[in-house]
């Protein structure tokens, strides 16, 4: 795949998910009426299903060494899996098909991560952020346009507002975006030659390498733990924005900051690499996550709270730019895809599974601030255990 290739499909892939990510708990809490424990459950599956599901399809893709394929076929059937999502009504019926959706979902953006690194070459590790940001500025342009869009089709529809109804009536039309986009990104992978490969094949039983490498073994324990403090104030986030008396429009607004640090940040993730190392990165990123979610917990006065959402950009530029780069640095080529899968699974994954269910009983028994103020809290004392905890990368992994 070219660098414009895989521009491309970051675009569509990450732009489809800035669609529905900031307004996926506002519409299961309003739109589909379940309760707060309810919206932490089905928020919480996405993570849990992803705990099989991106190591199975990393295996596979490192045993097959078909790599760009298996991303086509599983952002394919993701995409189609949300075009269902707004059919279900009721708390079960909504938690099987975002658990079916899962299945796949989860899957496309480790696949990605390690088909973008191997296509690149021996410039992936400087040029990863500079492809990969072309999916952030494509997530920005979507969070912000989109609620202008959902306006235009709610006074198409004739929809309003009911005083005891959702905020914004045409809500579902999220899932619809997402999986137009999805299906758009799938095309791109899949119209490519079959013979199009990014790294060698592993052999059966190889992951088990991934057991003895001490770094990779601490980056994923790291973070799983940041994860644990930040993924379940992100998902309530719509949610502690209403709290505050804001709408779509608000929700919409407050990603503006959180975006224009990330975009450059991301895009210079190669020079930050260079100067801080992988190391750095995720110290840099947790310590901005934690801050982040403290101010958010304390502050009621919008000229701190729009300022804070900077210091999204520095956690995603460093913990979850930084710590797939920093496992890069720690695996074999022919391990990428199950090493990345893996980190997605035991890192992002379990951490945001957990944290999503309790951020969840703690919004319904202490308030929407309190999955904030334990996000925060948390995440400080992780940042001071990690100078002492994570070594620098070694690639323990026999090439």
């Amino acid at each position: 795949m070219s660098r414009v290739d895989l521009a491309a499909f970051w675009s569509l892939f990450m732009g489809g998910w800035g669609a529905t990510f900031p307004f996926l708990g506002l519409y299961f809490r309003e739109n589909a009426g379940l309760s707060g424990t309810e919206v932490g459950i089905v928020l919480g599956v996405l993570p849990l299903v992803g705990l099989v599901a991106q190591p199975v399809w990393g295996q596979l893709s490192d045993r097959t060494g078909s790599r760009s394929r298996t991303l086509g076929l599983v952002c394919l059937a993701a995409g189609v899996s949300y075009l269902v999502v707004p059919l279900a009504r009721g708390f079960a019926s909504i938690l099987a098909v975002m658990a079916v959706s899962a299945g796949f979902s989860t899957a496309v953006g480790p696949l990605a991560t390690a088909v973008t690194l191997g296509a690149l070459g021996s410039a992936g590790l400087r040029e990863f952020g500079r492809v990969r940001v072309w999916g952030t500025v494509a997530f920005g342009i979507v969070v912000v346009t989109f609620p202008f869009l959902l306006d235009a089709l709610e006074r198409a529809g004739d929809l309003q507002p009911a005083a005891d109804g959702p905020s914004e009536p045409a809500l579902g039309a999220i899932f619809v975006a997402t999986g137009v986009a999805w299906i758009a990104a799938s095309a791109l992978v899949l119209r490519l030659p079959r013979s199009v490969e990014v790294a060698p094949r592993a052999a059966r039983g190889e992951w088990r390498e991934l057991l003895r490498s001490r770094s990779y073994r601490r980056v994923v324990f790291l973070t799983f733990g940041a994860f644990l403090c930040f993924q379940g104030p992100m998902m309530l986030f719509p949610i502690w924005v209403r709290s505050l008396g804001g709408d779509a429009d608000t929700v919409s607004r407050l990603w503006i900051p959180m975006l224009a640090l990330e975009i450059p940040l991301v895009a210079w993730a190669g020079q930050g690499l260079d100067r801080i190392g992988a190391r750095g990165l995720v110290t840099v990123g947790i310590l901005a996550g934690a801050l982040r979610w403290t101010i958010c917990a304390f502050a009621t006065n919008p000229l701190v709270v729009y300022p804070a959402q900077l210091l999204h950009g520095v956690t995603v530029a460093g913990l979850v730019v930084g710590a797939p780069l920093y496992v890069e640095q720690c695996v074999s080529e022919r391990l990428r895809s199950t090493a990345q899968g893996a980190l997605a699974m035991l890192g992002f994954g379990l951490g945001g599974v957990v944290s999503t269910w309790l951020s969840g009983i703690m919004l319904d028994r202490f308030g929407a601030t309190a999955p904030s103020l334990a996000g925060g809290l948390g995440g400080f004392a992780l940042a001071a255990l990690l100078p002492f905890f994570l070594p620098r990368p070694v690639k323990s992994v026999a090439p």
